[in-house]
């Protein structure tokens, strides 16, 4: 068993706040393990009965009359019945229970937050839910939930998660890792073979089929041709008129660049792509478009293009970004401006580098550069650039993709190995 400890004690400090736990993530991520076992099994221990601990799975055909909201808050309210006693709510797929007309937008109110919120108002009920499509949970946690909703986002398996399972050292483990990502159930497969086709199955008939069916799709070609574009260019700067040209250019056929912007925001709405703005360091302003787009699961984004474009570098800067969405930060691409100076004109012109990430959580800041490989001094000093245009005092930290001891150089800035970050819970303060 993989103890997800993050997240565990993400639901214990939240325990009895008198608002709605908001359980979202990618299927197949482990919500429901987490609330089904983990914290079920956490109740338990720490002596809550188990007639006070109910438990309903929306997306299971024996449970379908239950996806009437109606019905649903019938079933609840009836086994709430002594008002001496708190009972845990643990309620899984709960998008389950909005209806076709509420999709497709014909209703304006879906009824299944009425009765969430109604739920959440009974003194001895601690409500959790959990959901797979932030288009109707977690954008609305503020607004429909009228500020009683509290979002905990579950990721797939970091890489210390990973390592926790998995039968092999951390370099192994790091190739498994970065070629078939961090779904849980990717563990349980034997063979290359049977990891590969778990993967391609589920983008397939899972993922693709949710969102088509979700969002009343005709023309599926032309999404799946722009996650093509997507999954081929993480880590590098676009917007929906890029991926419009590249459509047209590959595609020899043409494609609005609505229709990408739509396809864009239900690949994030289902939590399979994430993106990242940029962000003037000194300016300290946000810069529009172009931006960056992630894979949440590099396994996914692999098994999309047939593990055809395994590029090391640009995946382990993909799960770089995970790995610090994972630790809560909020992440964005730095740009800073410089004067450089060009010695055929005689002059200094000014320039635009890039950090690669901007992590803040709090008062806390850091700027890291990735680096797969810095074989010599000219691409030490490629990689240290943009850092030396940043005047601040925050930390500054370069990431490599080989195995060296932790430095901190005469500039500041400190040089980790791939592992060292991804294991170590500190590493940022190494």
């Amino acid at each position: 068993m993989i103890k997800r400890d993050k997240y565990l004690k993400q639901l214990i400090d939240k325990q009895n706040n008198g608002l709605i736990k908001v359980i979202t993530g990618l299927r197949r991520v482990g919500k429901s393990y987490l609330l089904f076992n983990i914290y079920y099994d956490y109740l338990i221990t720490n002596n809550v009965p188990e007639d006070q601990i109910i438990t309903l799975s929306l997306d299971d055909d024996e449970n379908e009359e239950y996806r009437d909201p109606k019905a649903l808050s019938k079933y609840v309210r009836e086994r709430v019945t002594e008002a001496s006693k708190t009972y845990y709510i643990l309620l899984d797929e709960i998008q389950m229970a909005i209806s076709a007309e509420e999709l497709s937008g014909k209703t304006k109110t879906i009824q299944i937050y009425s009765v969430l919120n109604g739920l959440s108002k009974l003194r001895n009920v601690d409500l959790y839910v959990t959901g797979s499509n932030s288009r109707f949970l977690s954008k609305d946690v503020l607004t429909e939930f009228r500020g009683r909703g509290d979002e905990v986002h579950v990721y797939p398996l970091s890489f210390s998660e990973y390592m926790e399972a998995y039968d092999g050292d951390q370099f192994t483990g790091w190739t498994d890792y970065y070629t078939y990502g961090g779904l849980p159930l990717i563990l349980s497969q034997k063979t290359d073979e049977q990891k590969a086709a778990y993967l391609r199955n589920l983008f397939q008939e899972t993922y693709l089929v949710d969102i088509i069916d979700r969002n009343k799709i005709r023309n599926d070609y032309e999404l799946g041709s722009v996650i093509n574009i997507l999954a081929s260019n993480i880590g590098t700067l676009t917007n929906p008129k890029r991926i419009a040209d590249t459509f047209a250019s590959e595609e020899k056929n043409r494609i609005s660049q609505n229709t990408v912007s739509a396809f864009i925001s239900y690949l994030e709405e289902s939590f399979l792509i994430d993106k990242a703005f940029r962000y003037n360091v000194k300016g300290r302003k946000y810069i529009g478009t172009p931006l960056k787009y992630y894979f949440e699961d590099v396994g996914l984004r692999n098994a999309r293009l047939n593990f055809r474009q395994q590029e090391e570098n640009h995946i382990m800067e993909n799960i770089v970004y995970n790995e610090l969405r994972f630790r809560g930060f909020n992440v964005d691409v730095g740009v800073v401006e410089v004067y450089e100076r060009v010695p055929e004109k005689s002059k200094s012109v000014k320039v635009q580098r890039e950090v690669d990430f901007v992590a803040n959580q709090g008062s806390r800041r850091y700027y890291i550069q990735v680096a797969f490989e810095m074989p010599d001094k000219e691409k030490e000093e490629q990689e240290k650039a943009s850092l030396r245009g940043i005047n601040d005092s925050f930390k500054k930290i370069i990431i490599v993709g080989n195995p060296i001891k932790v430095k901190r150089d005469e500039d500041g800035f400190t040089t980790m190995s791939i592992w060292d970050f991804l294991l170590k819970e500190n590493s940022l303060e190494l």
